[in-house]
Formats: C-alpha cells, structure tokens, sequence
C-alpha cells in the first residue's frame, strides 16, 4: 500500500471519529507532521478525500473537512434510511443460523458499550454492517457503506445529543427482533425510523452543527 493511500485511510478515520471535524481547516504542514510524513503524500491524500466529498479545496484557504449543509443532510439520512430498510427487508427473507448469530452478538455488544458514545458508535456501526451482509447484495452493500462512510460524523454527532444512544439500543431490538421473526416489513421500517432524522432529531443535529460552525469560525 503506498503511503499516500494509507495517509488518505488514516485521514479519513480521524474524520470519521471526529479528531478532524467538519469545516476544520487542513493545513499541509500540519498533516505532515501528525502522520509523520512529507507534504506530497499528503497532496495526493487530500485530492483522493476530495473525490469522495470527505474533504473541500477552496479557494485561498485551502483543503478542510466537508461541512454538509441541513438540506443536503437531511437528503442523505433520507436515502440512507431507505437503503437500510431494503437492507433489512432482504435480511430478513435471508437470513441464516450464522447471520443471525453475527448480529446478535453486534446488538449485544451495543448493549455493553451503552454507557460510552464513542464505543458506543464503534460497535452501532458494526450492527449495520451485519445486517447489510445479512442482505445477501454486495451491490447494495457497496452503495450502504459508501453512504455511511460519508454520514459518519453526522451519526456520531447524533449520539452525542440527550439519550439518543439508550434510545437506539432500544430501536436495535425491534429491529433483531422483526429479523429474526422473517418480518421484511417489519425490519424495514423499524430500520427505515431507526436512520432517519427529521422533527426533534433532525432540530438536535442542525444545532450540533451551529456549533461546528461557530468553532470553525473561531478557528479561522
């Protein structure tokens, strides 16, 4: 692996964990010293991250982690939340002795890590991902982590709000639950209510980023 793939690997997991947070500027000079690296690795990693929409060039200020407006948020939870409810729905027609078994011991790891969001986000991304191996599509699979790749600090702001993360174990059950009766229907909306984020959610997740706004000007 060259050092710029794995510098971009290692860049986009402080984004997804929050090290790096959205709208924070990302200088060469202090890449490179983080990663331990020179700077043209770090050019090359930030051209692939900007492919993606992880990371935004601008004009005279340079490359800093993407900052997804409300609307274009609210857009992709939205697909999110459907391509997670055909997930489920196909999990639950295809699902096998071993599946099941793999997500049960997801939620139950959900379970143990209730007390810590950041554990917490770890072990609910883990839960996700089983039910999209569950859904037997490596196409819709693809397009599911793809998804949740960029959603990835927006979800984790999520569970930093009130009691979202008890309130999600607890949605996790419904959804084993609808999965393990065979109940596509039931799985894909307990998944599609699961993602979405619209009302008090969605209020609560706009406010988290007023904050990385304001922190972001501060910054500048």
């Amino acid at each position: 692996m060259s050092i710029a793939l794995r510098l971009h690997d290692a860049i986009e997991q402080d984004i997804a964990t929050g090290v790096l947070a959205p709208g924070m500027r990302l200088d060469e000079m202090m890449l490179a010293g983080r990663y331990q690296v020179s700077r043209t690795p770090v050019r090359e990693a930030l051209r692939q991250l900007a492919a993606t929409g992880m990371v935004e060039i601008r004009l005279r200020r340079g490359a800093v982690v993407a900052t997804l407006g409300p609307n274009q948020l609210y857009e992709m939870f939205e697909v999110m939340a459907e391509l997670e409810a055909m997930c489920g729905r196909l999990a639950a027609r295809r699902a096998t002795a071993t599946t099941r078994s793999g997500l049960l011991a997801a939620h139950e790891a959900c379970r143990k890590a209730i007390a810590d969001p950041d554990d917490y986000y770890a072990a609910n991304e883990t839960f996700h991902q089983s039910i999209y191996r569950m859904a037997g599509s490596v196409f819709l699979m693809e397009q599911s982590l793809a998804l949740q790749k960029r959603l990835r600090p927006y979800r984790r702001l999520q569970l930093r709000v009130g009691t979202r993360v008890s309130r999600s174990c607890e949605e996790h059950e419904v959804i084993v639950q609808a999965i393990a009766r065979g109940d596509g229907a039931g799985a894909a909306e307990a998944l599609r209510d699961h993602v979405v984020v619209q009302g008090e959610r969605f209020a609560d997740l706009v406010a988290s980023l007023s904050e990385l706004k304001v922190a972001e000007l501060n910054a500048a």
